[in-house]
């Protein structure tokens, strides 16, 4: 493990301030190598050696319950419920569910054979690519930590892992504890900024995983395109909320509510944006109003409910766009206490800052619209964002959307629930990124799927058929060979 970053001043490393030296002299080239040594020695290879990984982390996450809540509380002011929801159970899930299935996905997959392969056997292998750069964000640093992480280590590779430097007291816990819990010839962490990473990303990796802001993830995949690296680009983006005129307004004030406002509104799939018609903001403005009163009370700043922007850089940022349109709910904020009230911003146009850029803060803007039409049309004149929510008490109105639209994910009269489930893909498309992962897709992102067929030596009179000199009969018995029933990409 080798760190660029400072550490907490009462914490000595274990053989204490030497032994600290000692790691912080070990160069990235040193490390990655040591890991590239592990790889090809094949220790990450067996269902046991991954097994023992993923308790290891099942562990960490047990033991130190605590200390990680209070990070968060400490970087974020992330409410307990949100914590436990957001980040604990959906990192103990995904441990859980690689443990319980990991030997059914590492098994070879048999494929169909043409009838002049039935002797053969094929099947696909899944392969870990080897070293894997995890590059994590601040918003959800526990949760954008492991998540990921089981996939890469369930898949069999050796691991660098770089954590946000911005939640400074998640980076670390993570630093100090994460590293006991795990083989160490097999993982590293490195901590530092921009520059840190910036030179981390010269190196060759053999996969990029990488979440983030879509600018960064420019730079991420330049780098990695010196190498031919491959990569998942989990992006953001801005996620259009459609409200049909023929909703319930109450339920969809507290389902939106709910979504743009948790974690403080830091979230890539949360609402971003409202459009609906004039008529609909006319009902929907006071039931927003409502729901905010009962979700944080009267004043937002005192509800433990509520949490913070993780710096002053974002809190100015996000003060920034409190100005455009007008505020219709909230608006107030607190530089002191990186405090900005849940706010609704209505009178927006498409062309003001807020609409121009991922707001990841707990401002909601309303655009107007007259139409299903004219809202699909908005939508589909900016970038596929990672994810479409859709209102509507009428099927087939949330059906439209969702067929004339493209983004990462979609939910129809909801949240972001559909993240919540290990059994659907999570990533984006096109700007809002590419790849995917949860679950077994996580495994499946992180391996190599090997193409493999093999064949004995013998018959060979039948497959002569194929070798010059060419003649029609042998090119007809040679096609009706290589005919499958359920595909035709075998070649004899």
């Amino acid at each position: 493990m080798f760190h660029k970053a400072e550490q907490r001043a009462d914490w000595e490393p274990p053989g204490g301030r030497a032994a600290w030296q000692d790691i912080r002299m070990d160069s990235v080239g040193d490390t990655l190598q040591r890991l590239r040594e592990t790889f090809s020695a094949g220790r990450t290879r067996p269902a046991e050696f991954r097994a023992t990984q993923l308790e290891g982390l099942g562990r960490f996450l047990r033991d130190n319950k605590q200390l990680l809540q209070e990070a968060l509380a400490r970087d974020l002011r992330k409410p307990d419920f949100e914590s436990e929801v957001s980040e604990f159970s959906m990192a103990q899930h995904e441990i859980h569910l690689a443990l319980r299935n990991l030997r059914a996905w590492m098994k070879d997959e048999k494929v169909p054979r043409s009838l002049g392969t039935q002797l053969d056997r094929a099947f696909i292998r899944k392969e870990p690519f080897g070293l894997v750069l995890i590059i994590v964000p601040w918003n959800y640093p526990l949760n954008l930590t492991l998540v990921p992480l089981v996939g890469a280590l369930a898949a069999g590779n050796c691991v660098v892992l770089k954590p946000s430097e911005i939640s400074k007291n998640m980076e670390q816990v993570l630093a100090e504890v994460l590293p006991r819990y795990l083989d160490q010839s097999c993982f590293a962490m490195v901590l530092g900024g921009p520059e840190e990473t910036g030179q981390l990303l010269e190196h060759r990796f053999d996969y990029i995983f990488f979440t983030g802001s879509p600018r960064v993830g420019r730079i991420v995949m330049t780098a990695a395109a010196k190498h031919l690296t491959p990569v998942t680009l989990e992006l953001g983006g801005k996620n259009p909320c459609y409200v049909d005129d023929n909703c319930d307004p109450e339920t969809v004030a507290n389902r939106v509510a709910f979504f743009r406002y948790f974690n403080t509104g830091q979230t890539c799939v949360a609402p971003d944006y409202v459009l609906c018609s004039p008529e609909m903001q006319e009902r929907l403005l006071p039931a927003l109003q409502s729901t905010i009163a009962r979700f944080f009370g009267e004043d937002p700043r005192s509800s433990p409910n509520l949490g913070r922007i993780i710096n002053d850089k974002h809190f100015q940022r996000l003060q920034g766009l409190l100005g455009c349109g007008r505020v219709a709910i909230g608006g107030q904020s607190d530089q002191s206490d990186r405090y900005i009230a849940p706010t609704v911003l209505v009178d927006v146009q498409e062309t003001e800052p807020v609409m121009q850029e991922e707001i990841f803060g707990p401002i909601l803007p309303i655009v107007n619209v007259r139409s299903l039409d004219e809202a699909i049309d908005f939508i589909n004149r900016r970038e596929k964002p990672l994810a479409l929510y859709a209102f509507s008490k009428s099927s087939e109105v949330v059906k439209q959307v969702l067929a004339r639209t493209s983004s990462g994910g979609f939910c129809g009269n909801d949240g972001f629930m559909h993240v919540s489930l290990a059994s659907l893909p999570f990533g984006g498309v096109g700007a809002s990124g590419m790849g995917r992962y949860h679950g077994k897709f996580s495994f499946d992102t992180f391996s190599h799927h090997r193409g493999c067929l093999l064949r004995s030596q013998g018959m060979e009179k039948i497959y002569s058929i194929r070798y010059p000199p060419y003649t029609p009969r042998n090119l007809r018995m040679l096609l009706v060979a290589m005919e499958t029933r359920s595909c035709s990409c075998t070649l004899l």
